[in-house]
């Protein structure tokens, strides 16, 4: 008998960094091309799929803010317009893959993408597309951690995969303490009380009301996201 997904329904959370690959900025088009052959190899199995992306390969509102002096919510700004560079760039090679896709954004930018609207984003993926959410929540302050347990809400996402270069979430970081030990299990609040670096506390917090898990996992291994929707343990869980 055939094994079926775990999960129907998923979030994936790229940050923009991940797009970078070892350019230092940017995006790297074989970073792109390998997550895309991955998304489509999930949906292959019926999986309704959505994607948060992150603009830190090109600016992040907070690093912007402290190195320039200017005004947080205008940096802010800036990082939202970058998730879209890269939401397009993200549809592009999914589409050249023969994926369907649609990228929704919080910031209204007709001429390059639909603007977010809940009930259509769910009949997209009802319709087997691929969504990709850019621009954030739409608001400075609001990470796009948030806005991918925001969106995973409403659109009734099962579980939120949260994209890393590491295989989980571990005591300290790994690659300066080689004595750093990996998490298998965490509770929300284990996250919260001993900061750990898994999502920020907002969308922490915000998945933790609502029993939404987060399944943080090593972006780089191809085939993991395959391998989570289809119940293998891989990387760490976060519920409970």
């Amino acid at each position: 008998m055939t094994k079926k997904p775990v999960y129907t329904r998923i979030v994936i959370k790229l940050s923009g960094e991940a797009l970078m690959g070892n350019t230092g900025y940017g995006i790297d088009p074989r970073v792109l091309f390998t997550i895309a052959n991955q998304v489509k190899d999930v949906r292959s199995l019926g999986v309704d799929v959505a994607i948060v992306i992150g603009g830190g390969n090109f600016a992040r509102g907070v690093r912007v803010a402290a190195e320039s002096g200017m005004a947080r919510a205008t940096a802010d700004y800036i990082g939202m317009l970058a998730t879209i560079i890269n939401g397009l760039a993200m549809q592009d090679v999914l589409e050249k893959l023969g994926v369907f896709t649609r990228v929704m954004t919080a910031i209204q930018i007709h001429e390059l993408a639909e603007p977010y609207i809940r009930r259509r984003a769910v009949r997209h993926l009802e319709k087997g597309r691929v969504i990709i959410f850019v621009g954030g929540t739409g608001n400075p302050y609001f990470t796009t951690d948030t806005a991918a347990a925001l969106r995973a809400k409403e659109i009734g996402a099962e579980v939120i995969l949260k994209a890393t270069k590491v295989d989980g979430v571990y005591t300290d970081d790994p690659f300066v303490n080689k004595k750093a030990k990996k998490f298998d299990q965490l509770k929300y609040m284990d996250v919260l009380k001993k900061g750990l670096r898994v999502m920020d506390s907002t969308a922490v917090s915000l998945c933790m009301d609502n029993k939404l898990p987060i399944i943080v996992f090593n972006l780089n291994k191809t085939g993991n996201i395959k391998k989570i929707v289809m119940g293998e343990k891989i990387g760490t869980i976060v519920k409970g």
